[in-house]
C-alpha cells in the first residue's frame, strides 16, 4: 500500500489517524470476543461496539439465505425496518450503488458468505472512507464466528465423550449425537441415525429429531429397506452432500450416489409439512461391514455444503461408539431378561404348586367319599350337590393358573411389535390371585374399557406387569390392597400400580433400579431393572413413589399405537 506525501494512505484515503483508530478496535473487538464461546452472541456484542465506532443510529446483522436471493435482519440496534430490496441489490452487485447515510458490508462464516453488517444514520452520511473501514472490521468479525464455532464444536465432543464415559444409555446418547449436530449445523429439517441390519437387508431408524416441529420422530423404529447400490453405499465411510434440484436429487461432486438420498427420503412431503431440500449422508461402517448412517436435512437447496460434510464427518466415530453400546446393552438385556424370567418362572412353580396342591388336596377325599356313598348306595342328592360344587371350584382354580401361565408362556413367544395392556393384567392376575387371595391382598382393577395397543412384544409387556404385581405382592406379606390401573391419556397410555405395602427407604429408592441390587433376601436384584429396561424398549417411562410405611406407587407412561400402526415417540 503506498503513502502519500501528507501521511494519508493513498489508497484508501484513510489518516494515520483513522487507520490507527481501526487497527485498535480490531485489536479491542478481539481482545473483548476471545472468551465468548456461542457465535450468535458474539455477533450481538459486536454489533453494538460497531455501531459505536462507525457513529452510527441504527445497525443490524442480516443472515443471508442460502439460495443468495436475499438477506433475513436477525440483530437490529435498535429494532427497525430494513428494507430487503436494500440486500438483493448488494448481494447482485459486485459494488452497488448505495444511499450515503448507508453502508452495508459482507463476512461469511462455515467457508460461504453468510452475514451482511448495516448501518445506517439519520441525516448524516458516512466518510468516503467508511465503506472500506466496515468491510475490514466485516472480516476481523468473520474470523472471530469462526473461532467461536471452533470452540462450540469442541465443546459439544467433549460433552458428548463424557456422556460416552458416563454410559449414558444408547438411544439417549443418539439423541445427544443429534442435538450437538443442529446446534453446530442449524440444520432447520431433520436429523437422524440409522442401523443397517444386514439380515433384512434395511436400515432400523432407532434415532431421529424433527426440527422444523421441535420434536421426535413418529417414523422412530421404521425399517428402511436397501436394495444393494444402497448397501454398497454404506460401507464407503464417505460423506455425501445432496441437494433436490427440479424434484430430483443430485450429489455435489457428481458422484452416483443418488440411490441413498433416494432411501433415505422417507418423510411425507404434505401440504403442511416442509420437504427436505438438502441433505448430508453420512454412512459408517467396522470392522465386519456396513454399520449405520447419520442423515442431516435442511428445508433449502445450498443449506448443506462441504464445511458441515467436514464437521459430521468429526461425530462419525461417536456414532459408532453409541451404537457399539447399544449392541453391548442389548446383548446384556436379553441375558438378564432370560436370567429373570427363569428366576420369576421359579417363583411361580413354587407359588402356584401350593395352591394346586391345596386344590387337589380337597378334591381327593370328597371323590373318595363319593365312590364310598356310591358302593353302599347312599347318595344323598344334597350333599353330592355340595361335593360336586366345591369340586368344580377347585377345578376352576387349577383351570385358572394353568391357563395362566400358558398365557404368559404364549405372551413371551410373541413378537408382534405391540402389546396389549388388558390383556397383560388380566394374564398376570390370573396366576397371582390365588396366592393373593390366600395371603389375604385384596385386588382392585380399574382398566379403561378400550386402550390402544402399545409399542412392544406381548410377552415383554406380560414380563413387566408380572414383576412389577409380584413385587407388590411380596411387599405385603400380612395382607393388603394391590389396584391396577390403566387408562388412555393423549398418546399414551398410563398404567398405576399402587400397593399399601412396607415401602421403600429414600436411600433404597435412589437404588432399586440398579441391577442386582435387592432388599429381598432370596432376590437376585433384576426386576426392577428388567422393568426399566423394558420400559426403555417401548419408549416409555417409568416413575416410582415410595415411602417406609406408605406403600408404593409405580406408574407407566406408554406410548399408544395409532391406527396406522405408528406412535408418537
Amino acid at each position: 500500500m503506498s503513502v502519500d506525501g501528507t501521511g494519508g494512505t493513498a489508497a484508501t484515503g484513510t489518516s494515520p489517524d483513522r487507520e490507527l483508530a481501526v487497527l485498535r478496535f480490531q485489536s479491542e473487538l478481539t481482545t473483548q470476543l476471545d472468551g465468548v464461546r456461542e457465535a450468535h452472541k458474539a455477533l450481538k456484542i459486536a454489533l453494538r461496539k460497531i455501531r459505536d465506532f462507525f457513529d452510527a443510529d441504527e445497525a443490524c446483522i442480516a443472515v443471508i439465505e442460502p439460495d443468495r436471493a436475499g438477506a433475513t435482519p436477525r440483530w437490529l440496534l435498535p429494532a427497525s425496518e430494513w428494507e430487503p430490496d436494500l440486500f438483493v441489490g448488494f448481494l447482485r452487485e459486485h459494488r452497488p450503488k448505495l444511499p450515503r447515510p448507508i453502508l452495508l458490508a459482507s463476512f461469511p462464516r462455515r467457508e460461504r458468505p453468510w452475514g451482511i453488517i448495516g448501518l445506517r444514520r439519520n441525516g448524516r452520511d458516512f466518510e468516503r472512507s467508511a465503506r472500506r473501514e466496515l468491510q475490514r472490521v466485516a472480516r476481523a468479525l468473520g474470523k472471530l464466528v469462526e473461532r467461536a464455532d471452533r470452540l462450540a464444536i469442541a465443546e459439544v465432543r467433549a460433552r458428548i465423550d463424557g456422556k460416552i464415559m458416563a454410559e449414558l444409555r444408547p438411544k439417549d446418547l443418539f439423541y445427544q449425537i443429534l442435538h450437538g449436530l443442529r446446534s453446530l449445523t442449524r440444520y432447520d429439517h431433520s436429523g437422524a441415525l440409522l442401523i443397517h441390519d444386514p439380515q433384512r437387508q434395511a436400515l432400523d431408524l432407532v434415532a431421529e429429531q424433527i426440527a422444523w416441529r421441535k420434536g421426535k420422530s413418529r417414523h422412530v423404529g421404521r425399517a428402511i429397506p436397501v436394495d444393494a447400490a444402497v448397501q454398497a453405499l454404506l460401507g464407503s465411510n464417505e460423506v455425501y452432500v445432496f441437494d433436490r434440484i427440479d424434484g430430483e436429487w443430485t450429489e455435489a461432486r457428481g458422484r452416483d450416489a443418488c440411490a441413498l438420498a433416494r432411501a433415505l427420503d422417507y418423510n411425507t412431503h404434505r401440504d403442511d409439512e416442509p420437504a427436505e431440500q438438502s441433505m448430508l449422508c453420512a454412512p459408517f461402517a467396522t470392522r465386519t461391514g456396513a454399520a449405520g448412517v447419520i442423515k442431516l436435512t435442511a428445508r433449502h437447496v445450498g443449506s448443506l455444503g462441504r464445511y458441515e460434510a467436514r464437521l459430521l464427518r468429526r461425530f462419525v466415530p461417536q456414532a459408532v461408539i453409541a451404537m457399539h453400546n447399544q449392541e453391548r446393552a442389548a446383548s446384556l438385556e436379553v441375558g438378564m431378561l432370560e436370567a429373570e424370567k427363569k428366576h420369576v418362572m421359579a417363583n411361580l412353580a413354587r407359588g402356584v404348586s401350593h395352591d394346586i396342591n391345596n386344590a387337589l388336596g380337597s378334591m381327593l377325599p370328597l371323590v373318595q367319599q363319593m365312590r364310598a356313598d356310591a358302593d353302599e348306595e347312599r347318595v344323598n342328592p344334597a350333599v353330592l350337590r355340595d361335593d360336586l360344587e366345591q369340586l368344580e371350584e377347585s377345578v376352576q382354580v387349577c383351570r385358572r393358573i394353568f391357563n395362566g401361565m400358558l398365557n404368559f408362556a404364549r405372551g413371551a413367544a410373541q413378537h408382534l411389535g405391540t402389546g396389549d395392556v388388558r390383556r397383560a393384567v388380566k394374564s398376570t392376575l390370573s396366576i397371582l390371585a390365588e396366592g393373593m387371595r390366600r395371603q389375604g391382598v385384596e385386588v382392585e382393577l380399574d382398566l379403561a374399557a378400550r386402550l390402544p395397543a402399545v409399542r412392544g412384544d406381548q410377552g415383554d409387556l406380560e414380563q413387566l406387569v408380572l414383576n412389577l404385581a409380584t413385587n407388590a405382592r411380596d411387599s405385603m406379606p400380612k395382607g393388603g390392597t394391590l389396584r391396577i390401573e390403566a387408562v388412555a391419556h393423549g398418546a399414551e397410555v398410563v398404567v398405576t400400580i399402587r400397593d399399601t405395602g412396607v415401602g421403600i427407604s429414600d436411600e433404597d429408592l435412589a437404588r432399586v433400579q440398579e441391577p442386582f441390587f435387592t432388599t429381598k433376601l432370596q432376590g437376585n436384584g433384576l426386576g426392577l431393572s428388567i422393568c426399566r429396561s423394558i420400559v426403555w424398549g417401548l419408549e416409555g417411562r417409568m416413575n416410582i413413589e415410595s415411602g417406609l410405611g406408605e406403600g408404593t406407587t409405580i406408574q407407566l407412561n406408554l406410548p399408544a399405537v395409532r391406527a396406522d400402526g405408528s406412535s408418537d415417540a
